[in-house]
């Protein structure tokens, strides 16, 4: 009989309605799928997929059947606006066929937070982007009208400074509002007079009744109507955020400052009488204790989840190497600036850095819930989140020793100070190049600096990476399209000739650094790299011959929308500060001159924006912190499945490799070399003091391939320009004939402490 059933199912899929080809498109972006996944999943080809969503072709059985089956599961989680093209129904597939409801509100997946740890700063790169695709949506949203009705805790001050619209509450992924978070995703809470207010977006101020930091949490959850929907379909909404000011923590019996102890230890000692009043109220810290960024919660009884995160800016939660003054600002200023941080990027986790790790996670959250077809109960899923880095970490036994940074207990057998050469240790770093100028490029004028904007960002975007654990092979051919570690000779590619396109072009290899390294040395052998610059080997005309390589199978364009989320951040702000997307480049250069005094607040948000770009990729491969760590035992970092120095060192290749794809292209085009790189930063000796002396436009039109002034991650700006005359006065003075110049390119001053005298 099941068979007949079965046969009756098929039969009834087969002439199902699909939904419209642009609301398959809409279900699967909702999701954060790439077409590359959907087709991995459905065992066909990209194309293939690509035609479903444009409409050029419809599926066929029994791909059908499965396709149909996704997108009903999309369309319980992204049911479309009203005004949209309906979902797909449930009847419109087979019976057999049990749509997943959304997730996230059912049960919590976890009942606190990963541990954080420091910042580690890493590399950027490339591509063109366009305008953010959020541009019109919720970030720069204007905030609707009060409620008439509010908690008898809340109020509006008449004399409060209104927050500009760019700090509204985001919007839920459903485009309504989600009234749970009506107030916004935090609140500064500050004492005024003797009274405790909570500042937060639009302008918003509420009275706060609390008289103790326990009760202030319970507030926080019970009335004050602050959180942020989730990111995605399978993720949950982020925990409210409480910012107390230092008047605050006075108030609630916290110390205004750490002391020298305190701050090494990165919290305040567990017997301090706010913790054990917490502890007496049921209230839990995670694992890193009450520190600057302290996390209070209550083991999650099913759906209802109890977590709120604080920040506290004088114990420097706030660190002014990325949030510039933020921490100095009035409490609406800086509601104002961390609010639209939030709702552009996401609520705070922590630093930036923890922050940007915390965005690939709720992007790609690592479990999910699905409904028991039998029962209807909502249960963890079995296995990883499909396109998610999983929710195991891998052991630490099973990396290939040459990703590992030294200490690893991979490492544990090795001699204690030995050294790893390049046969024996993957080093993808950005940059850090300079040579001596040549006799004519001395008798330039000046030394002009461009900054590649967002460069890291851009180099992880469309990046295929591993989602799973690495297999050794021996003496593979090379595959440009599979992710992993390479061992391989590049010594024999030669810069003096190498192709660009289809072409051999002829270039005095001596003025440009290798794409190998990131000093520009030239490789003297073996080495290990990452796939794209072995890949790039490949393109400049050269053979490669691997001998052993540790390569993922399992993969997917993990970052794409990590890089999304952050672009659209970084160009809507961009936009408030006056720089636009579509300017010409003479109008991009003069929009550039001074745009962070237009908005200072929102210059903050850039900064912080780029430095969770830097420090999100940085976590990547965090290194063990702290006293009582032995070289060769496990840090806590590795506990967590995104601890990925494969997906790290990828970026950083591609970023190194973009940025000398383009300096070919403008050495071949023009004769113009580079003479300093740092990161992002390359330097060219020229005749004029702006960029659009030495670029080649023609019409307005930049060098296809080379660089190209604009706004945009992977476009360039003018980081600033030296006289020729200072560059070699520099050089004379710390008798160093390669001091990279890009280091100060930018304002030309030079210190002892720069050159690490």
């Amino acid at each position: 009989m099941s068979e007949l059933f079965d046969a009756v199912d098929a039969l009834v899929a087969s002439r199902s309605t699909l939904p419209p080809p642009v609301e398959r498109k809409r279900l699967r972006a909702a999701h954060g799928l790439t077409i590359d996944e959907v087709a991995t999943a459905l065992k066909v080809r990209r194309a293939t997929v690509s035609g479903w969503e444009s409409g050029k072709t419809e599926p066929r059985p029994p791909e059908r059947d499965a396709y149909a089956r996704l997108l009903a599961q999309l369309a319980e989680l992204y049911p479309a606006p009203a005004d949209a093209a309906a979902p797909l129904s449930a009847a419109a597939v087979p019976a057999t066929f049990t749509a997943v409801p959304a997730p996230a509100e059912a049960r919590p997946l976890s009942t606190g937070p990963a541990p954080e740890a420091a910042d580690m700063t890493a590399t950027e790169n490339t591509q063109t982007s366009s305008t953010p695709a959020s541009a019109a949506a919720a970030p720069a949203a204007a905030p609707g009208p009060a409620p008439t009705t509010r908690p008898t805790s809340t109020s509006r001050r008449p004399g409060a400074k209104k927050a500009a619209p760019a700090a509204t509450p985001a919007e839920a992924p459903t485009g309504e509002a989600d009234l749970r978070f009506e107030n916004g995703p935090l609140a500064v809470v500050d004492v005024e007079d003797g009274k405790v207010l909570a500042y937060c977006v639009g302008g918003l101020v509420l009275d706060v009744p609390a008289k103790s930091l326990q009760s202030l949490v319970d507030w926080t959850l019970k009335e004050a109507k602050l959180g942020q929907p989730k990111l995605s379909g399978p993720g949950r909404p982020a925990d409210p955020l409480i910012v107390l000011t230092a008047a605050a923590c006075e108030r609630y019996g916290l110390p205004v400052t750490l002391t020298q102890e305190e701050r090494i230890a990165g919290r305040i000692p567990e017997g301090h009488k706010v913790i054990k009043q917490l502890t007496r109220a049921d209230w839990q810290l995670t694992k890193r204790g009450f520190g600057p960024w302290a996390r209070i919660y209550r083991p999650a009884k099913g759906s209802d989840r109890q977590c709120v995160q604080l920040c506290i800016p004088s114990w420097n939660a706030l660190d002014a190497r990325f949030w510039s003054t933020a921490a100095q600002l009035p409490p609406a200023e800086l509601a104002r600036v961390l609010g639209t941080y939030a709702a552009r990027v996401m609520t705070p986790r922590g630093s930036t850095a923890v922050t940007g790790l915390e965005l690939m996670t709720a992007l790609h959250p690592p479990t999910h819930a699905v409904r028991d077809e039998e029962t209807g109960v909502l249960r963890q899923a079995d296995g990883k989140t499909p396109g998610s880095l999983g929710k195991d970490p891998i052991d630490p036994m099973d990396w290939p020793p040459c990703e590992v940074p030294d200490g690893h207990p991979v490492l544990k057998d090795l001699p204690r100070f030995h050294v790893r050469g390049p046969a024996e240790k993957l080093f993808e770093e950005a940059y850090d190049w300079a040579r001596p100028l040549t006799d004519d490029e001395c008798l330039r004028s000046n030394l002009v600096g461009l900054d590649v904007n967002m460069a890291f960002a851009a180099g992880a975007n469309g990046l295929v990476v591993g989602l799973g654990e690495a297999t050794h092979v021996k003496n593979p051919a090379f595959d440009p399209k599979l992710p992993g570690s390479w061992l391989v000779d590049l010594s024999h590619v030669d810069l003096s000739r190498v192709k660009a396109g289809k072409e051999w072009v002829e270039l005095d290899g001596a003025l440009l650094p290798s794409p190998f390294t990131p000093k520009g040395d030239r490789p003297t052998g073996p080495a290990w790299y990452a796939t794209p610059t072995v890949a790039y080997a490949a393109e400049l005309g050269y053979d490669v011959t691997p001998t052993e390589a540790w390569v993922r199978y399992e993969t997917g364009r993990y970052l794409d929308g990590w890089y999304t989320r952050l672009r659209d951040a970084y160009l809507t702000t961009m936009a408030d500060l006056g720089v636009d997307a579509d300017l010409s480049p003479e109008d991009f250069l003069a929009a550039m001159d001074g745009y962070k005094n237009r908005d200072p607040e929102m210059a903050i948000v850039i900064s912080a924006v780029k430095a969770t770009v830097k420090g999100g990729l940085g976590k990547l491969r965090e290194r063990p912190r702290g006293e009582g760590w032995t070289s060769g035992e496990p840090w806590r970092a590795l506990s967590r499945p995104t601890w990925r120095p494969d997906i790290r060192a990828a970026v950083i290749s591609r970023t190194r490799i973009n940025l000398h794809r383009k300096m070919v292209k403008h050495a071949a085009f023009t004769g113009q070399y580079p003479v300093a790189i740092l990161s992002d930063c390359v330097v060219y000796a020229v005749d004029g003091e702006s960029p659009l002396d030495f670029l080649p436009y023609r019409e307005g039109k930049p060098l296809p391939g080379g660089f190209k002034l604009g706004v945009n991650p992977g476009l360039v700006k003018h980081e600033g320009t030296q006289t020729v005359l200072w560059g070699e006065g520099a050089r004379e003075q710390f008798k160093a004939p390669e001091l990279n110049l890009a280091r100060y390119i930018k304002d030309g001053n030079l210190t002892d402490k720069d050159n690490g005298e």
